[in-house]
């Protein structure tokens, strides 16, 4: 299994509805792309401080590398991830991909 790993910096006059609908969109791939098992959302609520400004983000598990694959390739995610982009304190650079296989 593969657990993708997503965590940002949103702008500050970013809202939680934004935020919201952008992970509604990207969960909403479950029901579109084989493999994709499970997804959590949300602020980052560890108390030691050290997320060097991503403070929030979401993961993602996927049966396997080729079901992950896939995702990445959608159009779904793709439209997500650019409104995601859109809505970051500096665009690309504000975001953080860690996979683990699990």
């Amino acid at each position: 299994m593969i657990r993708h790993c997503v965590f940002v910096k949103f702008r500050a006059d970013v809202t939680a509805a934004q935020k919201q609908a952008v992970y509604d969109s990207l969960n909403g791939l479950r029901d579109t792309i084989p493999g994709m098992v499970d997804a959590a959302f949300g602020p980052n609520i560890s108390p030691e401080g050290k997320s060097k400004g991503y403070d929030d983000g979401f993961t993602m598990d996927f049966e396997n590398a080729v079901a992950r694959d896939v995702y990445l390739e959608d159009p779904g995610h793709k439209k997500a991830a650019g409104e995601m982009v859109s809505l970051l304190q500096d665009g690309g650079e504000s975001v953080l991909v860690f996979d683990l296989e699990i």
